[in-house]
């Protein structure tokens, strides 16, 4: 198999989401030697993007969404080590701090946008639920993060997003890092009321957001 029917076969696998190729794919990538960050950008990055516009087009739902973002998962699993031992940096477009809220232990939505933006090439951090504000903002100033996502699904515990905005302010941090908010309840017009950066109404959306913040912030 030549360079270029490797690349394609591996945004196949994406596209189809079949976790085991993605991950054969990769340890043949390094078996044979091959440029791992083209690799990335030229293989598995594709198929990633192709995904997002089946999605757009209303051709993917939610479980294929979840088994293309576990595909890239194992395939980054296996050349992330690879390219560390080259001293090598994968390719990263920030580092992102995500949680739920505190009072709310709810995580399927917060899991799929950490999944998805991982598997998008951001660098994540996930705080898992019922997160304190002081623990977001602390893990942030820890890893020197670009953006901080708060996930809330109850009415009563999105407050909690405005409060970690409120925080940010009071220690002179708003402008350290970005806020992005979400979850069932949250809206664009909650997100401007409170002063975050951005809200997303899904996961492909978030995804969308932080790169285009991204892009903002570097250009």
């Amino acid at each position: 198999m030549d360079k270029e029917h490797i690349l394609e076969t591996m945004a196949r696998a994406i596209v189809a989401g079949e976790r085991s190729q993605a991950q054969e794919l990769a340890n043949q990538a390094v078996r044979l030697g091959l440029d791992l960050l083209e690799v990335i950008e030229k293989g598995y990055a594709p198929g990633l993007k192709e995904v997002g516009e089946l999605w757009e087009k209303g051709e993917y739902f939610l479980p294929e969404l979840i088994s293309s973002a576990e595909s890239m998962k194992a395939a980054m699993a296996v050349l992330e080590p690879e390219l560390r031992r080259a001293r090598i940096d994968a390719p990263s477009k920030g580092k992102i701090v995500i949680g739920t809220v505190e009072g709310d232990i709810h995580d399927i939505g917060k899991n799929l946008v950490a999944s998805m933006l991982q598997a998008h090439g951001f660098e994540v951090h996930d705080l898992g639920v019922d997160v304190k504000p002081e623990r977001f903002i602390a893990r942030a100033l820890e890893v020197k993060a670009d953006f901080l996502c708060l996930s809330a699904l109850l009415t009563t515990t999105m407050l909690g997003q405005r409060r970690l905005v409120e925080m940010l302010r009071a220690e002179n941090l708003d402008r350290r890092f970005r806020v992005l908010v979400g979850g069932a309840p949250v809206t664009q017009k909650w997100a401007d009321e409170i002063g975050a950066d951005g809200y997303a109404e899904n996961a492909l959306e978030a995804v969308r957001l932080a790169e285009r913040l991204r892009e903002r912030s570097v250009g």
